[in-house]
């Protein structure tokens, strides 16, 4: 996260408009991939900001691989989600309205694991009832694309 990084160096912890994906990972049961993350320590989505010159299915690839050591032969867009109800306050301060494309990861290869410093553990999750500490932010956004109806 090396542009956001040297942003935050000059703007502190004011608001952002940050553009990123977010990737979901389905098993064969349909189940979806979360890791536990390390700034939040609740259970989020994969995925993250764009970098400079990166279209946002790079930052998807990249981000899923990045965090969990996957591989994916393709992305398909699922929605963009934006707006007021896309704001976030980081446990230490920061502050963003995100911009994010949401994306489903197919043909993924390889095995989930803990691939970098954001996360504290990756695990699979089923949607049909509700996920202990999943992140509230990743809650709203999980709704808003439709992937979780019942609770």
């Amino acid at each position: 996260m090396g542009y956001i990084s040297e942003l935050r160096k000059v703007v502190g912890t004011k608001p952002l408009l940050l553009v990123g994906a977010c990737v979901l990972v389905f098993n064969e049961a349909g189940h979806l991939l979360l890791q536990k993350r390390a700034d939040t320590l609740d259970w989020g989505t994969i995925g993250g900001a764009m970098e400079l010159g990166e279209s946002m299915e790079e930052a998807a690839h990249r981000e899923l691989y990045e965090e969990t050591g996957l591989r994916a032969g393709g992305m398909k867009f699922v929605t963009l989600l934006s707006g007021s109800d896309m704001y976030f306050q980081y446990p230490h301060g920061d502050e963003v309205y995100n911009v994010i494309a949401v994306y489903e990861a197919l043909d993924v290869t390889g095995t989930p694991v803990v691939n970098d410093h954001e996360g504290l553990e990756v695990k699979y999750f089923a949607l049909d009832e509700p996920i202990p500490e999943l992140n509230p932010f990743n809650e709203k956004y999980l709704r808003k694309a439709g992937y979780i109806q019942k609770w």
